[in-house]
């Protein structure tokens, strides 16, 4: 059974889900998710003989929710993970994570390795660092049109996503593999007049992988609103600035890339050539990105099976 508990690591309470016995392994979620996210991992990981545990991560769900927008930093992100490793009584942990839990599960195994049995990201590939911020980068290419800038300015996505329910149902279906035009390669852009919720479809039946169950779950998860989710982008070029000491390095622990082939992430501009070269790139990626057919940007939840079969050999090897 999965047992909920609040954890004080680096200066927040975390709320934690957690099941099983042995090595750890912690499940970091994305956006706009919740620990729920993972809720079909927990057995087949537990079962495997790993302690599995996912946090709603800073500004998430149960969990605390600075208000500062600086709060939300990789390197607190990065401190909130090792702080929780510790605090559950670790010295090292299986890192996984998914969308904006990838990045931090990816710098986690950069900055602080010694803590880090290995190291896998859904959909976002492994970070390296580009030559200029990130939000002036694609300000500039899609003439402040890409979605990280529109999340970026403080309050206005906040507001346009205050129906919480018909924003998730919306977000999960527009960017599953099971929407109209998924995988075709088609930037996410947005008319600031207009926001983005009106340019997205709203399903009038759900995919079988995401029930309403799932979407009550994660509705009542932002029930405070999005605010503290959205901070994380507004610190995309603070992050760029303060991993300047990183530029050129590149993740050392044994490491997984999973990906689906109707995501809309790995086609971001210069991914699909990032994601070639990783096996080039990363000296020890534990095999060729795992690519799942028909798959859209909610990895774990849409496939599920696949997912924990990967997780389970890379995570059983990598215990040897």
């Amino acid at each position: 059974m999965v047992e909920h508990r609040t954890v004080e690591a680096n200066g927040v309470r975390l709320h934690i889900a957690e099941q099983g016995d042995g090595p750890l392994v912690l499940l970091l979620h994305g956006f706009p998710e919740s620990w729920h996210s993972w809720h079909r991992q927990f057995g087949p990981l537990a079962d495997a003989g790993f302690r599995v545990v996912a946090p709603d991560q800073r500004g998430y769900g149960s969990s605390d929710r600075p208000d500062a927008v600086d709060a939300y930093t990789i390197l607190h992100l990065v401190g909130d993970v090792v702080g929780l490793i510790q605090a559950l009584g670790e010295e090292k942990a299986f890192v996984v994570g998914h969308d904006w839990g990838a990045p931090v599960a990816w710098h986690t195994a950069l900055l602080r390795p010694d803590v880090v049995r290995g190291v896998a990201g859904l959909s976002v590939p492994p970070p390296f660092r580009g030559t200029r911020p990130p939000l002036a980068a694609m300000e500039e290419r899609f003439d402040g049109r890409f979605y990280w800038n529109y999340f970026a300015r403080r309050g206005v996505a906040d507001a346009e996503f205050a129906n919480t329910r018909t924003t998730l149902r919306k977000f999960f279906y527009a960017a599953s593999g099971d929407a109209p035009g998924a995988g075709s390669g088609v930037q996410p852009l947005i008319d600031p007049e207009h926001g983005w919720l009106a340019t997205l479809p709203d399903p009038e039946v759900l995919p079988d992988w995401f029930t309403e169950d799932d979407l009550d779950a994660l509705t009542e998860s932002f029930s405070q609103g999005f605010t503290g989710a959205l901070n994380w982008y507004r610190n995309l070029d603070r992050n760029w600035e303060l991993t300047a000491p990183w530029h050129n390095a590149v993740v050392t622990p044994p490491a997984l890339y999973v990906y689906g082939d109707r995501d809309l992430v790995p086609a971001f501009p210069g991914t699909p050539e990032l994601i070639e070269r990783l096996p080039d790139l990363m000296p020890n990626l534990w095999r060729r990105p795992v690519k799942l057919a028909g798959c859209g940007h909610w990895t774990q939840q849409e496939r599920p099976d696949e997912v924990n079969a990967a997780l389970v050999e890379f995570l059983t090897a990598c215990s040897g």
